[in-house]
C-alpha cells in the first residue's frame, strides 16, 4: 500500500517516523497514532473476521462451558428453596436447620468453583490472543497449536488475574470509584504478561496514565459491551430458570429444562468473550505504537 497520506513519512507523537523504521500504518493489528477510534474500529473486526473460526470454540471450551458447568453446580446446592420450605412450615424459626452449613458449603464451592474457571479462562486469553496475533502477522493459528501455547501460559496469567482481581475487589469494597479506577488501570495487564512477561501491574498503570483519554475511551466501550452482553444473557437465565420452580433439579424434567436454560443462555454471552479478548488486545497493540515504532511480525515474536 502507499505511504500515509501520500506522504512517505509517518505520524507520531513526537514526530514523523522515516520508512523502514519499523512503523507500519497499515498494520493489521497495531493502529497507527493518529488514526482514531475508526482505525481501533478496523482493526478489532479485521481481528474477528480473521480468527473467529478458531477465537469461537476457543472462547466456548474455556469461557461458556466452565461457566455452564458452575452455574448448574450452584443451582443444584443452591439451599434456598430448602430455607422457603422451612419458614413456610414453622414460621417461627429464626435460622433453618444447619444455615451457617449450608451456606458456607456454597460459598465455598462458588470460590474454588471459580478459581478452577479462573486457570481455564487464563488458557483461553492465552490461546485466543496467540490465534489473534499469529493470523494478523499471516501465520497459520491453529486451534492445537493455539491451546498448547494456552496451556503453557496459563498459569502465570492465571496468577497476575487473580491478584488483579482482588486488587479491583478490595477498591469496590472500599468505595465503588477506587474498584472502578483500577479495573480500568490494569486493563492492560494480561496483554503485557503475555506480550512482555514483566511487571504487568506497573506497566498497565503506567500505560492508563500516560495516555488517559485513549486508553480510558477504548476500555471504556469494551467494558460496555461486556456489560450488555453478560446482562442480557444473565437475566435470561434468571427468567428462564425460575419457570421451572425454586428447586429445578427436583425432578429431571425440569432439570434438564434448567440445564438447557443455562446452556443457552452461556453461548449467547459468547460475543461479549469475544469483544473483551479482541478489544483489550487491540488496545494494548495501540499503546505499544505510541510508546515505539511496533509491528505485528515482532509483537509475534514477543509472544514466543
Amino acid at each position: 500500500m502507499g505511504p500515509y497520506g501520500g506522504q512517505p513519512w509517518y505520524p507520531s507523537p513526537v514526530g514523523w517516523y522515516p520508512p523502514g523504521y519499523g512503523f507500519d500504518p497499515y498494520d493489521p493489528l497495531v493502529t497507527p497514532p493518529g488514526a482514531g477510534l475508526g482505525g481501533w474500529f478496523d482493526r478489532c473486526g479485521g481481528a474477528l473476521r480473521r480468527g473467529w473460526r478458531q477465537l469461537v470454540p476457543i472462547l466456548l471450551l474455556t469461557q461458556v462451558l466452565p461457566a455452564a458447568v458452575l452455574s448448574v453446580i450452584s443451582l443444584g446446592l443452591d439451599p434456598s428453596a430448602k430455607w422457603a420450605a422451612q419458614a413456610e412450615s414453622d414460621p417461627t424459626i429464626v435460622l433453618p436447620d444447619n444455615f451457617v452449613a449450608d451456606l458456607l458449603g456454597i460459598i465455598v464451592v462458588l470460590v474454588g468453583g471459580s478459581l478452577v474457571i479462573g486457570l481455564v479462562q487464563a488458557v483461553g486469553w492465552a490461546a485466543g490472543s496467540w490465534v489473534i496475533t499469529q493470523q494478523a502477522a499471516g501465520q497459520p493459528g491453529n486451534l492445537d497449536s493455539a491451546l498448547r501455547y494456552g496451556l503453557r501460559r496459563a498459569l502465570g496469567l492465571w496468577g497476575w488475574t487473580m491478584l488483579i482481581s482482588v486488587l479491583v475487589g478490595v477498591g469496590f469494597c472500599l468505595c465503588v470509584l477506587p474498584g472502578i479506577y483500577l479495573a480500568f488501570a490494569l486493563s492492560m495487564a494480561g496483554p503485557v504478561y503475555l506480550f512482555e512477561r514483566r511487571d504487568p501491574i506497573g506497566r498497565s498503570f503506567r500505560m492508563f496514565h500516560d495516555r488517559l483519554g485513549l486508553l480510558l475511551g477504548r476500555v471504556a466501550l469494551v467494558a460496555l459491551a461486556v456489560i450488555v452482553g453478560s446482562l442480557i444473557p444473565g437475566a435470561l437465565e434468571g427468567v428462564g430458570t425460575s419457570a421451572f420452580g425454586t428447586d429445578p433439579l427436583a425432578s429431571p424434567g425440569t432439570a434438564a429444562g434448567a440445564v438447557a436454560v443455562i446452556g443457552v443462555t452461556a453461548v449467547l454471552a459468547l460475543p461479549a468473550h469475544l469483544a473483551q479478548l479482541i478489544g483489550l488486545l487491540v488496545t494494548y497493540t495501540e499503546q505499544r505504537a505510541h510508546e515505539a515504532p511496533v509491528n505485528t511480525a515482532g509483537l509475534a515474536a514477543e509472544l514466543g
